[in-house]
């Protein structure tokens, strides 16, 4: 099998994906377990590449995985997606995520990571 079951049911799994795929886009970076952020790496990089193509398919296709939440600024998760992270990796093919290895988490010495938008 391809992805990492993180010891959750196949239904969990793609909700917590789903959810941690818009704190990133929302958020530009967040601190997760390390295997998560691996495999939350590919899930980022598809979004983005949705977005770099930028037609109205790709727009919904987004938004169909990503959550609707709103930023400081009221503006949705997929609105700054589409508006702001996609022109700006335009340029850029493939490789829009960074997963930076930090330390261990006191309660049971998981190895934590931060996963951000470079």
């Amino acid at each position: 099998m391809w992805n990492r079951k993180l010891g959750r049911k196949a239904d969990h799994r793609k909700a917590l994906l789903r959810n941690m795929a818009t704190s990133v886009i929302l958020n530009g970076k967040i601190e997760t377990t390390e295997m998560k952020a691996k495999e939350l790496r590919t899930v980022v990089d598809e979004l983005v590449t949705l977005a770099k193509r930028g037609d109205l398919h790709a727009r919904r296709q987004a938004a169909s995985y990503v959550r609707n939440v709103t930023n400081k600024e009221g503006k949705t998760a997929v609105q700054v997606l589409f508006d702001e992270i996609g022109p700006k990796y335009a340029g850029r093919n493939g490789g829009y995520t960074r997963v930076t290895k930090t330390t261990v988490r006191r309660g049971d010495g998981a190895p934590m990571a931060i996963i951000e938008l470079i």
